[in-house]
């Protein structure tokens, strides 16, 4: 597997911080969502397809029509009957990924030592980041989420994260989530080359218990690090929400008793 366009690093959670920050909470992130509850029009959707396999000349039409769809980054059909191409994966991560901490390498350069397996940091991806892939039409989804996060060098447990196909209809966008045994580029031939008929999403698995044992000590630390600063910066908006307010109400009070009564 092979992979294109650099992605610029995240941020460490722990060092900056900026005005858009997303903070991981215990509500949003560790526990699953209320079923039975329809959200707003826009509200995610779990749809469950599952194309049908191919014979070989299906194949063979099917990339003869994929390529002719795309003007580059097209798949490749070999004599041994599996085909090569390209996928793009969307990351939307909300919690922070485990990496090594960068280390300077004798050479001068940058680098990643030996001591970069016992330093670790804590960094959030960039929003809806994208990486493209080279992959085989027997490359599973797990393959590919390994691949991931070797490399972005995430040292977090694959079982972790889960691909996700998302497809657009109706104004609404419909997610379903891959088992680790499907084949992401035989979706991506059978669908087609339009974003808005098949998008892979790389997110955290929600599996709806919070599996406590996955994560490190350093995690769960910068876990309580992330939810101590939300719950300054909700203080900090309460209190100017009610200074505000406390002003209008004097203002108001100061104009009523300027007025003959």
């Amino acid at each position: 597997m092979t992979g294109c366009n650099s992605m610029s690093s995240g941020y460490c959670s722990l060092d900056e911080e900026n005005d858009d920050f997303t903070f991981f909470t215990a509500k949003t992130s560790f526990f699953r969502r209320p079923q039975g509850k329809q959200g707003p029009k826009n509200a995610v959707k779990e749809e469950e397809e599952k194309p049908k396999s191919l014979s070989e000349q299906d194949v063979r039409i099917k990339i003869e029509e994929y390529n002719s769809k795309v003007s580059e980054n097209g798949m490749k059909l070999s004599p041994d009957g599996t085909y090569t191409g390209f996928i793009k994966v969307h990351l939307k991560l909300r919690r922070p990924v485990t990496v090594p901490a960068e280390v300077r390498s004798p050479g001068g350069g940058a680098g990643l030592g030996p001591e970069a397996l016992e330093k670790k940091t804590s960094f959030y991806l960039p929003n809806d980041a994208v990486k493209q892939l080279h992959i085989s039409s027997n490359t599973t989804v797990s393959e590919v989420i390994q691949g991931l996060l070797k490399k972005f060098m995430v040292l977090d447990n694959p079982r972790k994260f889960a691909l996700y196909r998302q497809t657009h209809r109706d104004g609404q966008d419909l997610f379903q989530k891959l088992p680790v045994s499907e084949h992401p580029l035989y979706l991506r031939l059978v669908t087609g080359p339009d974003p808005e008929h098949l998008t892979f999403v790389l997110k955290e698995n929600e599996t709806g218990e919070v599996e406590w044992h996955a994560f490190s000590v350093p995690e769960l630390q910068n876990f309580l690090t992330i939810l101590e600063k939300e719950e300054h910066e909700r203080m900090k908006q309460v209190k100017q929400r009610y200074v505000a307010y406390r002003e209008k109400l004097l203002q108001a009070l100061q104009e009523a008793q300027g007025k003959p009564g």
